[in-house]
């Protein structure tokens, strides 16, 4: 069970990450629902409406009609009048987003009050005349009007007349199909309205209530809303219902809720509340006209004839201003002019429940996908992933929005991606890191077995200064292991025993593989055995040891410094140079395949040659050279080998070979490949005492010390 968890513990981690984002969709606090708002208004904001003609216009309570008429509230014979003049170009309904809650102040009774007048004679003169409020009672009564509701949560004092509760109810007949709308609907305890006498004169009263938003942004309103358990109308759609002088609204409902709202012949769907997720268009100016101009008559009658006409205030200082997805502010009145036209053109926004199942079970989808990938495949491949499920994200909600006016909430299912991405990016991070720290240990161990086995290798190699003279070599490996190696034995007075060979590969395998090569090659030639022999017994030896694809090129030689006759046998190796006094080149090319790759079965296999080198330079190099770069960036080829011999005004063995290393290794960070290389030169066949030059060299530095 311990080791399940271990494998497996990031998939768990995830899986509880997801259950937990899952659960905040579902319950929907305030913060995922403002995730969620992102991307409904960047719908509207990239894909606003463009209309040129509206079938709604708005009468302007603006600055210019308060300057004209003074502080609001208005008289009600100015809203009577301008109520005559609209009316007269036969709207198809007026709403008032204004409310009428007390009596006009010019009103008789309110002028008896104000005044305290006794005079009996007076009074019945005032209460002869016909005041504001009546006048304005009678316009509403003869038009098609609707008045403005408002839900809330405080009772009103104008609720009461005369000590009883005045008892308000909706001029709309609600029928119903499949349950009772009440039940889903939202509801406030208490309304706020006009005058009774008002009320009851108009054809329509009509909810402008919002419903309270995280951030006060209008994006949507109920179509039906509850007032003290009565059903009322949004204004949008009893204006509708007035226009089209119908008297019933129908409620279709299924079983999660209320499903359709028809007013003939609009059909409207809406979510299970009674919600309408409203379509903004840009403000127009041409649908505005100001209150004073309509009072004045000041305009052509077609302005209004069939049209739906509201009445509000845009004056900044009436406090009706309210904020759009659009990222503008604009009068509320607007917002019912918006919810209008979109059911006239039914081109309102919908909010699917099925939607919603949608967009979790595709978030659910695309996170584990995208997390599994994260885990499974190297970062800039599921980085790439990631930002493509990012984009079809955003396609299919433009997509949906565009052709089907439907809200697909593309916020939360790419705050979900987002998440569980970087969550399997930081796991894959962590992992990562603990599979680096594990191969650094690894590698800072291999290193160390590096660092040891290179000072190994170096003491197989022979101490070659006491050969100097005559036979001089150097190897400079690329790495800490050279696949390189040289070796020179005495097996007499006046033979020596030679050799230069290159292993396929680097490192501590081929360093293995060249150390099994020279113990044989040492053994066979300590035993004075034939050139062709030793060969033989190196290549069958290394072959039957099935070091698996790997060989060596070689060159093995035996040298007689009395007669200066130089047998050799190239195995597949770089050509050999020899040249003479007067630097004359000729190159002996390979004529065998390189050690370890076949198994000779007679010694006969083996093919040597002899040449004398009495008067002759003998030099032999691995493809470290011929391949290594000059500080110009070239490689330094056979052409250059010979080019550096030509240079050399002293030929010996230790010349040649430090003066090719010195072209090589000139301090880049690494090598190409190890150098080496091998000369010989008989002008010179001396030993030299390699104590005696050890004694003077240190008796020198103490000299130079004491002087110092």
């Amino acid at each position: 069970m311990k080791t399940f968890l271990l494998k497996y513990r990031n998939y768990l981690i995830f899986f509880i990450l997801l259950i937990l984002l899952i659960t905040l969709k579902v319950i929907n606090p305030s913060f995922v629902k403002s995730i969620s708002f992102i991307s409904f208004d960047l719908y509207q904001k990239i894909f606003p409406l463009e209309k040129k003609d509206s079938k709604v216009v708005i009468i302007d309570i603006d600055e210019k009609s308060l300057d004209y008429f003074g502080q609001f509230p208005w008289t009600r014979s100015v809203f009577a009048k301008i109520l005559e003049k609209v009316s007269a170009a036969k709207p198809k309904a007026i709403g008032f987003d204004v409310f009428f809650t007390e009596k006009d102040k010019q009103s008789p009774e309110e002028i008896i009050k104000t005044y305290k007048i006794t005079s009996n004679e007076v009074v019945e003169h005032l209460q002869s005349i016909q005041g504001p409020d009546e006048i304005f009672r009678k316009q509403l009564e003869a038009s098609n009007s609707v008045i403005a509701v408002l839900g809330s949560n405080v009772s009103s004092q104008q609720s009461y007349v005369n000590n009883e509760r005045y008892n308000r109810s909706a001029k709309a007949r609600f029928l119903s199909k499949g349950g009772d709308p009440k039940e889903f609907t939202y509801s406030f305890p208490h309304s706020i309205g006009s005058l009774e006498k008002l009320e009851k004169s108009v054809k329509g009263l009509g909810s402008i209530s919002f419903l309270d938003q995280t951030d006060g942004i209008i994006r949507s309103l109920p179509l039906l809303v509850r007032f003290n358990n009565k059903l009322y109308p949004t204004m949008g759609l009893e204006m509708l219902r007035v226009g089209g002088k119908q008297k019933n609204l129908y409620v279709e409902l299924n079983e999660v809720g209320i499903k359709r709202i028809s007013s003939r012949p609009h059909k409207i769907i809406s979510d299970p509340n009674a919600i309408i997720w409203i379509r903004y268009k840009k403000s127009q100016k041409n649908q505005y006209i100001s209150a004073s101009t309509v009072f004045e008559g000041d305009f052509d009658n077609s302005k209004f004839k069939d049209k739906y006409v509201l009445i509000g205030a845009s004056a900044q200082g009436l406090f009706d201003l309210v904020k759009t997805p659009l990222g503008v502010t604009i009068p509320g009145v607007e917002v019912h002019a918006n919810v209008i036209e979109n059911i006239l053109d039914q081109n309102y926004l919908i909010r699917n429940p099925d939607t919603y199942i949608f967009e979790l079970l595709f978030s659910i989808i695309v996170a584990c996908v995208t997390f599994y990938l994260s885990q499974r495949i190297k970062p800039k491949y599921s980085l790439s992933i990631f930002f493509g499920s990012f984009i079809l994200v955003i396609i299919i909600g433009f997509s949906i929005f565009l052709f089907k006016s439907e809200l697909v909430d593309i916020s939360y299912p790419i705050f979900m991606l987002t998440v569980t991405f970087l969550t399997g990016l930081y796991f894959r991070f962590v992992e990562e890191n603990k599979i680096a720290l594990s191969n650094l240990q690894k590698e800072a161990k291999l290193l160390k077995e590096r660092e040891l086995a290179g000072e190994v290798q170096k003491s197989l190699f022979p101490d070659i200064t006491k050969y100097e003279n005559f036979i001089y070599a150097l190897n400079i490996p690329a790495r800490d292991v050279s696949g390189d190696y040289y070796d020179v034995i005495g097996v007499g007075k006046d033979e020596y025993y030679f050799t230069l060979a290159d292993v396929s590969g680097k490192g501590v395998k081929a360093g293995m593989y060249m150390a099994k090569a020279s113990s044989i090659f040492r053994t066979l030639s300590n035993l004075s055995y034939p050139l062709e022999k030793v060969v033989f017994g190196v290549n069958n030896e290394i072959v039957e040891a099935k070091f698996k694809g790997m060989f060596v090129t070689a060159v093995f030689g035996k040298v007689n410094t009395q007669t200066g006759d130089v047998t050799f046998v190239n195995a597949g190796h770089e050509s050999i140079m020899v040249f003479d006094r007067n630097k004359n080149f000729e190159f002996i090319k390979s004529e065998m395949p390189p050690i370890g790759i076949i198994k000779y079965f007679a010694e006969s296999m083996v093919k040597s040659k002899t040449i004398n080198i009495k008067d002759k330079n003998f030099v032999v190099y691995t493809d470290g050279v011929t391949e290594g770069y000059l500080k110009n960036g070239q490689e330094l080829g056979a052409d250059g080998v010979e080019r550096i011999v030509k240079g050399l005004s002293s030929v010996t063995p230790k010349n040649i070979v430090d003066s090719i290393a010195a072209e090589l290794n000139w301090g880049a960070e690494k090598l190409r490949d190890d150098i080496t290389c091998l000369a010989l030169n008989l002008d010179n066949t001396e030993l030299i005492d390699v104590k005696k030059r050890k004694k003077e060299a240190a008796k020198k530095a103490e000299e130079e010390k004491t002087k110092n």
